[in-house]
């Protein structure tokens, strides 16, 4: 595949999703090295005091070595909701992890919430 510019060669395709007020764009792009990835971007409009809007945007890359771990995870988590469609206040922390989850010989298998920001 060549490319004619850098706009070509860094977006490939783009599919936005609305879903309430948020969209969701699933933009797939171009390494230098001609690589496709993924970027998943959240963004939502905001108000400031003054009435003025902004959009909040929160964007995820995602690499193809780890398209099918992510895929799994993904479908894992959609399916476990699927499952249990419980109203989320009626369910405790340690119900939410009632299935078992195998563990992993991986120093990232147990990581909090907590340990990202160190």
């Amino acid at each position: 595949m060549e490319f004619n510019d850098q706009q070509d060669r860094e977006e490939i395709y783009s599919k936005p999703v609305r879903a309430g007020k948020r969209t969701y764009f699933f933009d797939v792009k171009s390494t230098k090295g001609e690589d496709l990835y993924l970027t998943i971007t959240e963004s939502k409009k905001r108000f400031r005091e003054d009435g003025t809007f902004f959009y909040e945007k929160h964007k995820i890359f995602l690499y193809k070595e780890d398209f099918d771990k992510f895929s799994e995870g993904l479908n894992e988590a959609v399916d476990f909701i699927l499952k249990n469609n419980r109203n989320p206040s009626n369910v405790s922390a340690n119900e939410s992890y009632s299935e078992p989850v195998e563990a992993k010989n991986n120093d990232w298998s147990n990581i909090e919430f907590e340990d990202l920001d160190k």
